[in-house]
């Protein structure tokens, strides 16, 4: 018969320890709340809201006052007016309410029925004021010296203004109406294609170049800082500046690419890399393999740097072929670094917005997620639906990195 051991009990000075740990920790949980789960929480909360663009901006009534009539000697009489307006055209505002107080040299003639005085201080009870509704309150008054030693600037004193309306943002009016719009769409599960067909290829093709580029440069030769340095030239420059000479690289009207091509015979005609389907998806690919291979290059050439020679030297004295050293000798070496780059590379490419923007516009079948984000939010001005697509975004990466964790770095002993 056994005996169950009790749990040990913390004692005070580790009680105190730990509370000394939350307590250092505490700045760094807040800051990473701020700044990526607030947001992110945010998405999915817009995600479920009938939101459109001109939403952002709450009901509110907007009053403008101003003195009409001759106000230039004593006894001339004008009119103070308040112009107000609903600067929403489809919700209501309840409890509309002005305040102001009259400007001291004006006596203030008949008051409107929806407004008090009291001494110089105005108020006006205007009630509900419906969606894109208008108004305006018109006290007359006569102007007195004192107002002529002592004009007001009515704008410089605003009145003040209030009233109640619901917020779309704030209230518990929930929808699935974005992600039934997004799923419905014909064009949805193309775009999802295109996402992964850029991702997986481009992220592929960028390890792979910045491992050929690692193996050259591994070597010792006359010029290697130079072109280590040309090597970086892809990532370092501005993707604005890079991604217009591609452009005007293989314009086909005035790219030097197509001029080349012709005159070398292998085409009869221009070709329009970027505005015909399937290649201008093709070339913005081949574009993120070019500009983000040096970031693998450089993790690659770091670890082939800090492995031990003297394996490769008793390989090649046991007669084993450059393939075979690379095969057998280097890339299971490789395989923890490649691993954790080819994770951040997909990551990286699948939330990857400015370079397709850029070339092609989501044009020519290379629309990716991102850019349905962009479109559904500002084109057609439904930020709803624009949340919908990144919480769609979102959820395919955890995916992904739950079996990559899973699956993938278990091999590697990550």
């Amino acid at each position: 018969m056994t005996t169950a051991v009790p749990p040990k009990r913390r004692g005070p000075l580790a009680k105190r320890e730990a509370r000394l740990a939350w307590g250092l920790l505490a700045p760094t949980i807040i800051a990473v709340a701020l700044v990526v789960v607030l947001p992110l929480l945010s998405v999915f909360w817009i995600s479920f809201k009938p939101v459109g663009l001109a939403d952002l901006r709450p009901p509110q009534a907007v009053l403008r006052e101003a003195l009409r009539g001759d106000a230039e000697a004593v006894g001339d009489e004008a009119e103070l007016q308040y112009r107000y307006r609903n600067s929403s055209r489809d919700v209501a505002i309840s409890g509309v309410r002005i305040s102001d107080e009259i400007p001291a040299g004006l006596e203030a003639g008949e008051i409107d029925p929806r407004c008090t005085l009291e001494g110089r201080q105005l108020s006006c009870d205007l009630g509900d004021l419906e969606p894109g509704g208008r108004g305006a309150v018109e006290i007359p008054v006569t102007v007195a010296q004192g107002y002529l030693d002592a004009p007001v600037d009515l704008d410089a004193v605003p009145a003040g203004v209030s009233g109640s309306a619901p917020n779309i943002l704030t209230n518990a009016e929930f929808t699935l109406e974005n992600f039934a719009r997004i799923f419905d769409g014909d064009e949805f599960w193309g775009v999802i294609g295109v996402t992964f067909f850029y991702t997986f290829f481009g992220t592929v093709g960028a390890l792979v170049m910045g491992l050929f580029a690692a193996m050259l440069l591994n070597q010792s030769f006359r010029g290697q800082g130079i072109l280590r340095g040309l090597y970086l030239f892809p990532y370092v420059a501005p993707v604005i500046a890079v991604a217009f000479t591609w452009i005007i690289l293989f314009d086909p009207y005035s790219g030097s690419a197509n001029a080349l091509l012709i005159q070398m015979g292998v085409s009869e005609s221009a070709i329009n890399f970027f505005g015909q389907r399937p290649l201008a998806l093709i070339m913005v690919t081949v574009f993120e393999i070019w500009r983000y291979f040096p970031l693998s290059f450089l993790f690659i050439l770091a670890r082939m740097q800090s492995m031990d020679g003297d394996m490769y030297e008793a390989a090649d004295m046991d007669g084993a072929s450059p393939f075979q050293q690379f095969w057998y000798l280097s890339l299971p070496q490789l395989l923890g670094i490649l691993s954790v780059l080819f994770l951040l590379r997909f990551i990286w490419t699948f939330n990857k917005f400015d370079d397709i923007f850029l070339l092609t516009g989501g044009n020519a079948g290379t629309r990716v997620l991102t850019v349905n984000v962009y479109e559904q939010a500002f084109a057609v001005s439904n930020i709803g639906a624009g949340a919908a697509v990144a919480v769609v975004i979102f959820c395919c990466l955890l995916v992904f990195s739950a079996f990559f964790f899973r699956f993938m770095s278990r091999e590697e002993g990550l």
